[in-house]
């Protein structure tokens, strides 16, 4: 597991994909956030972030969102300004899930799908999901707090085959690490 230890204060997470073939039922994919207390940081998250909602208090949302997949690059976007998030929370877990309405679906089954985090114009994760192809979701990405305030960034790409319902309640569980 990669990790970048500097102060982060916003990082975005970009999700690609190619639209399904013509006849065939659009790929839906949506970035997840959860987010966890210092009392509870491999507990239940405090609050869930994702196409169809934000923060509470507006830290993390998504100025971006695609049902389809254009094939232009980075469709969907996620932001997380951690540098604003209140001391309470000391733990942020990203993953991404495919929408299972129209028969399931794997990360193999969906071409050009990537997803990419950064900072500013630094780097810190770039992934094909090829080592997640046989799952139905996966975690991408989890930050830490540590005691200094400081927020660092771990690379976290861990396949899973639950719902995206299931799957926000278990990805920033301590047995997903």
């Amino acid at each position: 597991m990669s990790s970048v230890s500097k102060r982060l204060g916003k990082a975005e997470v970009r999700l690609k994909w190619d639209p399904s073939p013509w006849s065939r039922p659009p790929h839906h994919l949506d970035i997840i956030a959860t987010t966890y207390s210092a009392d509870a940081p491999y507990g239940q998250p405090v609050y869930v972030v994702h196409y169809d909602s934000r923060s509470p208090d507006g830290t993390i949302n998504m100025p971006r969102h695609s049902e389809t997949g254009l094939g232009f690059g980075y469709v969907e976007v996620m932001v997380l300004e951690l540098d604003r998030l209140a001391p309470s929370f000391v733990r942020v877990v990203v993953g991404v899930a495919i929408h299972q309405n129209t028969g399931p679906k794997t990360f193999g089954d969906i071409t050009n799908a990537g997803v990419l985090v950064v900072e500013g114009y630094q780097k810190l994760l770039e992934d094909d999901f090829a080592q997640v192809a046989g799952s139905t979701a996966t975690t991408v990405a989890e930050f830490t707090r540590d005691s200094s305030g400081a927020w660092e960034f771990h690379a976290m790409v861990r396949g899973s085959d639950s719902d995206p319902v299931e799957f926000t309640a278990e990805m920033g569980g301590a047995g997903q690490l």
